[in-house]
């Protein structure tokens, strides 16, 4: 066997040992917990509430325009952190593009705050 599929080899032991090794983990686990299930502990549990009544409530689109702009500066910082790494060895062509690249997002948040999306009520 050559040395290249002898390491797919070792990469496949190591893959199976973790599974062997989870599965005995999950194994040991469910024996030595304690198991005493009752009505109370199998319903379903929503922060603190009761689940009484009817489970429909209207929610604002607001968490999810928020949570979107979180996704957009976390993509930012994701491409901003290699950048800086090799921003000597781009040169001027690399800092034009992340200034262009930066200024599309504040164009994205400046509008965001113009249209009143940021306030919270």
């Amino acid at each position: 066997m050559t040395s290249y599929f002898e390491n797919y080899l070792f990469v496949a032991a190591f893959a199976l040992l973790g599974v062997v090794l989870v599965l005995v983990m999950l194994g040991v686990a469910s024996i030595l917990r304690p198991n005493k299930p009752t009505a109370a502990k199998r319903l379903t549990y929503e922060c603190g509430v009761d689940p009484v009544g009817e489970g429909w409530s209207q929610t604002y689109v607001r968490y999810y325009v928020f949570g979107l702009l979180f996704v957009i500066f976390d993509v930012e910082a994701a491409f901003i952190f290699p950048w800086a790494i090799l921003a000597e060895d781009l040169g001027v062509f690399g800092l034009v593009a992340i200034i262009i690249f930066m200024l599309t997002l504040v164009e994205g948040l400046f509008y965001a705050i113009k249209k009143g999306v940021l306030r919270w009520e």
